[in-house]
């Protein structure tokens, strides 16, 4: 009985102004939405009009809520291809743009992680999981190579925590990092508390954290080695991430009921 009401309001037809007034947009919107594929294909009348249905609300509704969890570049490539019968391909979008999420995720342990070491003098016990510590073994081998009034070259730093020479040179530009130099070369060199922080840098960045805020939280960091403004910037992307993560996972869900034929809610 569902299936047969549900049939015969696809077939319903609709004129684009009011397919547009249902799903609050404007009649351009709905028109480029379908010039971009994002709406099955749309058959015209005699007089040329295009001949909107039921299952084109359904579509424009899968794609607003869609949008508003994955984006709309992985929207419109999800979209394009259910409608060319590449259901498969959908999927492993989704699939990719979750994925995302946790990755971001591990992003802010492994930075929460670095903050701790670069904000305690001595190592910190219960600062992050045993997976969030290992990601930073590197940086504590190179920042104990450079112990003891050793320290590192521009070049080995910058393999150390995986970035160009160049960007550790754009960040000591901002302030951001501030080797000293070489009396008898002129090189630049890091201590181990540069190369802790050239690590912790290098993880904000990872975690797509623009210049200026990596910028105002070193800053911070460095006037009054306090944990606060980071912390409240990793609880603010964590809450991001959480409000984010609900509305992908509606906007699944969404595509879920229009592939099966059911109207989203």
């Amino acid at each position: 009985m569902e299936a047969e009401v549900a049939n015969r309001a696809s077939r319903v037809r609709l004129r684009v102004s009011e397919l547009a007034r249902r799903a609050g947009i404007s009649v351009q919107q709905v028109r480029t939405y379908a010039d971009q594929g994002l709406l099955p294909p749309v058959e015209r009348a005699d007089n040329g009009y295009r001949v909107f249905t039921g299952e084109h609300e359904r579509a424009l509704r899968t794609v607003r809520s869609m949008a508003a969890g994955h984006g709309w570049q992985c929207t419109g490539e999800v979209m394009r291809a259910v409608h060319a019968g590449r259901v498969e391909d959908a999927l492993a979008l989704v699939d990719a743009s979750h994925a995302e999420l946790s990755r971001e995720r591990a992003d802010l342990a492994r930075v929460l992680g670095a903050f701790e070491e670069l904000a305690a003098p001595t190592p910190v016990r219960g600062a992050g999981t045993p997976e969030v510590l290992a990601g930073l073994t590197t940086a504590r081998e190179g920042a104990t190579r450079a112990g003891g009034g050793r320290v590192m070259r521009v070049g080995e730093v910058a393999g150390l925590v995986g970035v160009r020479t160049s960007a550790l040179r754009v960040w000591e530009s901002m302030g951001l990092l501030r080797p000293s130099r070489d009396r008898a070369t002129g090189y630049r060199v890091y201590d181990a508390h540069e190369v802790r922080k050239a690590q912790a840098v290098a993880l904000l960045r990872r975690a797509h954290y623009p210049l200026p805020a990596v910028e105002a939280v070193m800053r911070e960091l460095d006037s009054a080695g306090s944990p606060q403004r980071l912390r409240r910037e990793l609880a603010r992307r964590g809450e991001d991430l959480h409000r984010l993560s609900l509305l992908r996972l509606a906007g699944s869900a969404a595509l879920h009921d229009y592939l099966r034929g059911a109207s989203p809610a």
